[in-house]
């Protein structure tokens, strides 16, 4: 499944790119491509080398002073029955579960070396290495769900924003990112059962050996897309050599033009306002808010004094395994570079090509019948796709001065209770060489369009 929604990212983007222009110039999609494999490597994956590094090296002193095994036996009864295929006392359950807490803190990008860590933990256990197992498609789906307690990134959006009362976004990010993790939650264990889901004997390949898988012929379906899109791009390379003025009759005749035009509108788009002096926001902070944050920020220095402590106690030679630890973040980080530029050069060809506009425009009537605001489509259509770009759209809800309180509102619940689906499945499962998915993309985009309805509904109810 991943693999034919790479290939449509790819090729509806470089189809909308000919017939609206954008091969080349600072917003083609030559130029964004090439953007983004910078980005995919320098400012992605080498920095979250760092964090690996120190996260497992963290993680060794943590199972060398026994902290672990206490952590996993404290939750033991809540994962043994999310995850009957890890034996309670596996380093997996322990790491699954540091991810998790580390999600619900709100720590954001401190989550995601603990999740590489426990998705590599449950490789151990997974018999067909390519596959994905049950547990991996449940952690991974409860990881898009994203529970968190306190949606700090979305209260600084706000508070930057000038939105007065940031910390009523609290609650309904809470109660939303529930009712994400259940649905995700159900939808993984329901479906695993189901013969499409299953694994097949062809999937028996370890994880070191060569892949030997025939290519079959496609099928009559795939096919026709295919040359759909072919003649579709020819008409576009067709615009692309004949004068400008064709192009426009030709977008103009479509009803294209209004995608343009919406192009050029967020081009324009004020950018989000600084964020108000340090001093300003803490005496306007409540003092219970003080202290959620104060918390927050004391989680990782205290769990280091913990881990220390208890690590010199039992006579831990404790810098010697944080180094044995941390050796293992660069690799780690290296593998999931291909991923990290596979998947990201495609959602930036999608996006800059006008795809993504197109998309919106196609269902603005159908999101208006039942009632979900079209001033939230492109945060619903960019959420799973990339955080850069979510932010930038919350952003701009934010601060265009003509929304209202409820849709602000409305949009920072949608970002904290949603997750980018495609980077997460991206990183985690390349980490570890998995190439069928399974049901883990429908049950992270399930998640994602229940917290979307529920964001809607939540903020209409306590902001409408």
């Amino acid at each position: 499944m991943l693999n034919l929604i790479w290939a449509l990212l790819l090729l509806t983007g470089l189809v909308a790119a000919a017939w609206f222009g954008r091969f080349s110039g600072d917003n083609g999609v030559t130029a964004a491509a090439l953007a983004m494999t910078e980005t995919a490597v320098m400012r992605i994956a080498l920095p979250l080398a760092g964090m690996m590094m120190f996260w497992l090296g963290v993680m060794r002193l943590m199972e060398k002073a026994g902290l672990l095994e206490a952590a996993a036996r404290l939750v033991a009864p809540v994962m043994r029955r999310l995850f009957p295929d890890v034996p309670a006392n596996h380093p997996a359950m322990s790491a699954m579960i540091l991810n998790l807490s580390a999600n619900m803190l709100g720590l954001g990008n401190s989550a995601t070396p603990l999740g590489l860590k426990a998705m590599n933990h449950l490789q151990e256990l997974n018999p067909h290495k390519q596959t994905a197992s049950n547990a991996m498609v449940t952690f991974l789906a409860m990881n898009t769900a994203a529970f968190t307690l306190l949606p700090s990134s979305v209260i600084n959006y706000l508070t930057a924003a000038g939105v007065k009362g940031a910390h009523q976004v609290i609650v309904p990010t809470i109660l939303a990112t529930a009712g994400t993790t259940l649905t995700a939650i159900l939808v993984a264990r329901g479906l695993q059962g189901l013969p499409i889901f299953r694994s097949r004997p062809d999937d028996e390949a370890t994880s070191n050996a060569e892949t030997t898988d025939t290519p079959r012929p496609a099928g009559r379906k795939t096919r026709l897309l295919t040359g759909l899109l072919l003649l579709l791009f020819g008409a576009g390379v067709v615009l692309e050599l004949s004068p400008p003025t064709l192009r426009e009759r030709v977008l103009a005749g479509t009803g294209l033009t209004r995608v343009l035009e919406a192009s050029e509108q967020r081009a324009q788009a004020a950018p989000a306002t600084a964020a108000p002096d340090a001093e300003t926001i803490a005496e306007a902070t409540p003092a219970w808010r003080r202290v959620m944050n104060a918390a927050s920020g004391a989680a990782i220095p205290l769990l280091l004094v913990v881990t220390l402590t208890a690590g010199l106690t039992r006579g831990v030679k404790v810098y010697e395994e944080f180094v044995e630890g941390a050796k293992e973040g660069f690799a780690m980080a290296t593998r999931i570079m291909p991923f990290l530029v596979a998947m990201l050069v495609a959602l930036a060809i999608f996006r800059s090509s006008g795809a993504l506009l197109i998309l919106e425009m196609l269902l603005a009537p159908l999101l208006s019948l039942i009632g979900f605001p079209v001033e939230l489509l492109p945060m619903a259509l960019m959420r799973p796709l990339s955080g850069s770009g979510s932010v930038g759209v919350l952003n701009e809800i934010l601060t265009r001065p003509e929304a209202g309180e409820t849709l602000k509102f409305t949009a920072a619940i949608m970002f904290g209770s949603t997750e980018t689906t495609f980077y997460v499945l991206a990183v985690y499962f390349g980490s570890v060489g998995v190439r069928k998915i399974r049901h883990a993309i429908v049950a992270g985009l399930t998640a994602d369009v229940v917290g979307m309805m529920l964001s809607v509904l939540i903020g209409r109810l306590m902001f409408g």
